[in-house]
């Protein structure tokens, strides 16, 4: 993490855009006081979208209805 000054961050503020976006965080400070932080952009994800699978999955059924008693003893035992 890099701290610069206002009037440094105003001169050289192509050069500190670039290592921003290489994953360096600065932090611009007036009069030794921090005030912003520059950091690389990374865009949100992108919504996901209800029903893409509609109609190409299907569930039975029965679903939810018990299991047989064997294969249940062995998830109790």
């Amino acid at each position: 993490m890099k701290i610069v000054n206002l009037y440094q961050a105003k001169t050289h503020l192509s050069s500190l855009i670039n290592r921003a976006a290489a994953g360096e965080e600065i932090i611009i400070a007036r009069h030794d006081r921090p005030v912003a932080k520059l950091i690389a952009y990374h865009p949100a994800p992108a919504p996901r979208r209800l029903g893409l699978l509609a109609g190409r999955i299907r569930v039975s059924d029965d679903f939810d209805a018990p299991l047989p008693e064997d294969i249940q003893a062995a998830f109790e035992n």
